[in-house]
């Protein structure tokens, strides 16, 4: 399990600017989708959908300026059936993550 928030983009929408000598590729299973993985410090990056093989599923925590806590609400999928391999119809969300900040937090001041 992941963890991560992951958003959708095109193949020809995302360019890696610096960093992709630090990259490692895994697949397994169908070895269709390609998950991309930083080799100096273990983050999911992103990955080649086998879903939607014109896409890629991105990690939010590792585009600049956005972050996980962006979102009020999040689908969560179950993980186990692929969606190419689910039934027609049938969900794959198993539940919501939400996201409701505390208001009541005064962030405490730098030095």
């Amino acid at each position: 399990m992941r963890g991560a928030v992951a958003v959708s983009a095109y193949l020809d929408n995302i360019h890696i600017q610096q960093g992709q000598d630090a990259l490692t590729l895994y697949q397994f299973n169908t070895g269709e989708a390609k998950h991309y993985f930083c080799s100096r410090c273990g983050i999911y990056t992103f990955h080649q959908r086998r879903s939607s093989p014109d896409q890629y599923g991105v990690n939010v925590a590792c585009i600049e300026g956005m972050s996980p806590f962006d979102f009020a609400e999040v689908p969560v999928n179950e993980g186990r059936v692929h969606p190419n391999d689910r039934p027609a119809g049938s969900s794959n969300i198993a539940g919501w993550l939400r996201y409701q900040p505390n208001t009541d937090h005064q962030p405490t001041p730098k030095k």
